[in-house]
């Protein structure tokens, strides 16, 4: 066990110099990491969590109502194309009740063609794992006088619930990404939450402006025949709905209900400022696709205004006075210049699929943070100094080598943490400090091992190499069994227990390498050197 291998010697010892080349940047300014610091080398820095720099806390419901009414009413339009195809079958009643969709056939000869329309509309989603069907996202049921019901199937509903918080998260990645926030943590919580972190983030109000719009952006034909007064007293052609102007406060327009263009189709959207008034408005780019339908549509219809909507509220209402065929556009609408900025952060970043709720808000200073950063590194100088002078005291010149490979075990752990940019918390902090009580540890069973062998009458050598031998198992056995629960720690738990769990492990793991390796090497080394006659312990 003494014996150590010229490339083993080698890999320990570049091991701990690469961790400190890696270390040597969080103790340098960003100024001079940017300017002395050479490109060459690693320049990373610890990414510093909510509690220890501030920032903003999140966290968000997905609004199952909502988008149970939004997929209900595209299942009614599905429903009654269905139906319309040649031959058309006739029904009633036609809408969206109670949490489902249900209409009644009119002709009776005609329910099992009808049924079998509608049949199609369940909607598969994945196969049984259990080889026990398919899984629908509706269940259709008909009664013998032709009334047909869609509800959500519990499992269909699971799964789409699922899809969406991943959509969800994804749009708001994009998002809070584009708006530069540093290092944003954003997470599942839970079935139906999300969490999103924003250290540094000074302007909560904008973040949740940003993050919990739907952003959903259509293109309707405005008809000017029916007026505002007609529209709010519910006089309404079929196929037409009232949306309110945000440009005209209460002043609205009347248009088509089904949109010619949805956000889908843009490529690109960034503020700018129109020439002829310098007023911020936001410049938009169309896919092919996009180009080709919205030129069909202004050559169709020149002279009638075009409503650009979002979230159900006109934002804008151009008037077509020519033919668009560039696949470009622009939407004006009093901007001011970080109102332009963040409509185009929203048409770039997508729609969200549901309505977002905040269920959870928090925000920490950077004064809060800066003082949990002096509580915890005085806990850690008060903790690390207490274990080395006891150390000392217990074991003396074994005690120093111990220290020196808790030093190391230190380096070793926010090493790894700045190459991973592991973000470290205060409850991470509080993982660290355990992690320097549970280093010596195995340094401890090692020594006392040696101690007994070397009262049963071994030799220093025989009884160090001994004692490293029979520790080896109990060592490993004890870290497996911690390492097992802050993994469990780190899947099930969230937010500060995470953390703690993150710091944990990687100490669990860190204190295996010195302990088996490091501190080996430094007595194989003493032993080597003293040819001692004596343990000194």
């Amino acid at each position: 066990m003494l014996y150590f291998a010229r490339w083993k010697v080698t890999a320990i010892l570049l091991t701990i110099f690469v961790s400190l080349v890696v270390l040597i940047p969080n103790f340098l300014s960003t100024d001079t990491l940017k300017s002395s610091w050479p490109s060459w080398l690693p320049g990373k820095q610890i990414v510093l969590g909510l509690d220890l720099q501030g920032g903003v806390y999140l966290l968000y419901q997905i609004d199952t109502e909502d988008y149970k009414t939004k997929r209900l009413t595209a299942l009614e339009g599905d429903i009654r194309n269905a139906l319309r195809d040649e031959p058309r079958i006739g029904y009633t009643g036609l809408g969206v009740q109670n949490g489902a969709v249900q209409l009644r056939i009119r002709d009776e000869n005609r329910y099992a063609e009808a049924a079998t329309r509608l049949g199609k509309l369940v909607n598969p989603l994945t196969a049984s794992v259990l080889g026990g069907g398919s899984v629908t996202e509706f269940t259709f049921d008909q009664q013998a006088d032709g009334l047909m019901r869609f509800t959500f199937s519990d499992a269909g509903l699971s799964q789409r619930m699922s899809k969406v918080v991943e959509q969800s998260i994804e749009v708001i990645r994009r998002r809070v990404d584009q708006m530069g926030a540093v290092e944003p943590s954003i997470q599942r919580e839970g079935s139906d939450r999300i969490l999103v972190e924003a250290p540094g983030e000074k302007d909560p109000t904008r973040l949740k402006n940003i993050i919990g719009r739907t952003a959903q952006m259509t293109f309707h034909l405005v008809d000017l025949n029916v007026s505002a007064v007609d529209a709010k007293n519910g006089m309404l052609p079929p196929g037409e709905v009232y949306l309110p102007s945000r440009e005209d406060g209460e002043q609205g327009f009347v248009v088509d209900e089904t949109p010619l263009m949805t956000g889908e189709d843009l490529v690109d959207a960034q503020a700018a400022f129109q020439q002829q008034t310098n007023e911020p408005i936001v410049s938009f780019r169309l896919s092919t696709s996009g180009a080709r339908k919205f030129a069909q549509v202004t050559t169709e219809n020149v002279g009638r205004l075009f409503a650009i909507v979002l979230d159900d509220q006109i934002i804008s209402a151009p008037r077509i006075n020519e033919p668009i065929t560039q696949g470009s556009g622009q939407i004006s609408g009093h901007f001011t210049v970080e109102g332009a900025n963040d409509l185009a952060v929203l048409l770039r970043a997508g729609a969200l699929p549901a309505k977002l709720a905040v269920a959870e808000e928090r925000t920490v200073g950077p004064g809060l943070g800066a003082d949990s950063i002096t509580a915890g590194e005085h806990a850690a100088a008060i903790g690390t100094f207490l274990v080395i002078c006891y150390m000392l005291a217990a074991y003396g010149l074994f005690g120093i080598f111990a220290n020196l490979a808790l030093l190391v075990n230190m380096v070793l752990i926010f090493g790894i943490m700045t190459v991973l940019q592991t973000t470290l918390t205060l409850p991470g902090i509080a993982g660290v400090v355990l992690t320097m009580g549970m280093a010596v540890d195995s340094n401890v069973l090692i020594y006392e091992r040696i101690r007994e062998e070397q009262r049963a009458g071994r030799s220093a050598v025989t009884a160090i190499d001994i004692g490293f031998q029979r520790a080896f198992g109990t060592i490993v056995d004890a870290n497996i069994t911690t390492l097992i629960a802050a993994v469990v720690l780190f899947q099930m738990g969230s937010g500060p227990v995470k953390g703690f769990a993150v710091t944990h492990v990687i100490g669990i793991l860190t204190t295996m390498f010195t302990a088996i390796s490091f501190t080996r090497l430094v007595v194989a080394a003493w032993v080597r050197r003293v040819r001692p006659t004596h343990v000194p312990l």
